[in-house]
């Protein structure tokens, strides 16, 4: 009778446990649901999507006038489009890169764009919709001797123009380059320098230099004819765990993609290219750099 007893109890005891066990599996499933469509939910009950950008980088995020009333760009129609087709108000705080991450982190914005490339280290800290954009990396040099660049191993003791945190300073430390750091600074600054000899190039975005050199003739400075590398994809950044954020920006994306609103944003702001389709070019990729 006792070991019956004990066996009733023991069976007893495995029932409640397992209902136990499956309560703190559904709660944490649950809990994971609500941490991905949390972001989603707080921006649809406010009707409004907070974004970050700098506003100085031309032509994906500029202002078109001297009184700094209008912000355009080729990032900032996309976004302006992604919002009326969500059925929500947009609002956009304007900062540097070094503080945008941060400004994510901490809730002051809903997402960012800022022609920001995906890499394996932010995707650990960060959500990332579908690529808006693919592009490379090539760099602004003096006209007359190319900054005494022929490599990418001649970059070792040079000085390079750009932000503390960017890809492109990564790129240009990986060489030996010493980065020479701005603030939230406009195209022609970047470009003087190098002009005047302060630095001795600017890596960044193909799509980004051409223009800026055309935008700035007075400067003797080109595209090196001969550099392009590290193949780039650019996308729109949001909260780590943002699943449902994603997915609605994602499907929007993919409807611009669909009817041509994409090619046609791209080719208002390059120069009549469509950045939103790999590029044809033969592009190196750069080994040994962890992004």
């Amino acid at each position: 009778m006792k070991q019956k007893g004990f066996l009733l109890l023991l069976f007893i005891g495995l029932i409640v446990l397992a209902a136990c066990g499956t309560g703190e599996d559904s709660q944490e499933e649950q809990s994971t649901d609500n941490v991905s469509s949390q972001y989603w939910d707080e921006i649809k009950e406010a009707g409004e999507i907070v974004v970050g950008t700098s506003g100085t980088l031309y032509p994906t995020s500029f202002y078109n006038d001297e009184e700094k009333k209008e912000l355009t760009g080729y990032d900032v129609e996309i976004m302006k489009e992604i919002a009326n087709r969500l059925d929500l108000e947009l609002s956009f705080e304007t900062m540097g890169i070094d503080t945008m991450f941060a400004s994510l982190k901490n809730g002051r914005v809903d997402l960012i764009i800022n022609d920001i490339e995906v890499t394996e280290e932010r995707k650990e800290q960060f959500s990332f919709s579908d690529p808006y954009k693919y592009s490379y990396t090539t760099m602004i040099v003096r006209e007359e001797d190319h900054s005494g660049i022929d490599s990418l191993e001649d970059l070792e003791g040079k000085k390079a123009g750009g932000g503390a945190t960017t890809v492109f300073s990564q790129i240009a430390e990986h060489y030996g380059a010493e980065v020479v750091t701005y603030g939230n600074a406009t195209n022609d600054t970047y470009l003087r320098d190098v002009d005047n000899g302060r630095t001795d190039t600017v890596i960044n975005d193909y799509y980004l230099q051409s223009l800026a050199l055309e935008a700035f003739p007075e400067f003797n400075i080109v595209l090196h004819p001969d550099l392009r590398f590290h193949p780039t994809e650019q996308a729109i950044v949001m909260p780590e765990g943002s699943d449902t954020l994603t997915e609605k920006v994602n499907e929007v994306l993919n409807e611009m993609r669909e009817d041509g609103t994409l090619t046609e944003l791209s080719e208002q702001f390059f120069g009549g290219k469509d950045a939103s389709k790999q590029p044809e070019e033969e592009v190196v990729e750069i080994e040994g750099l962890e992004l």
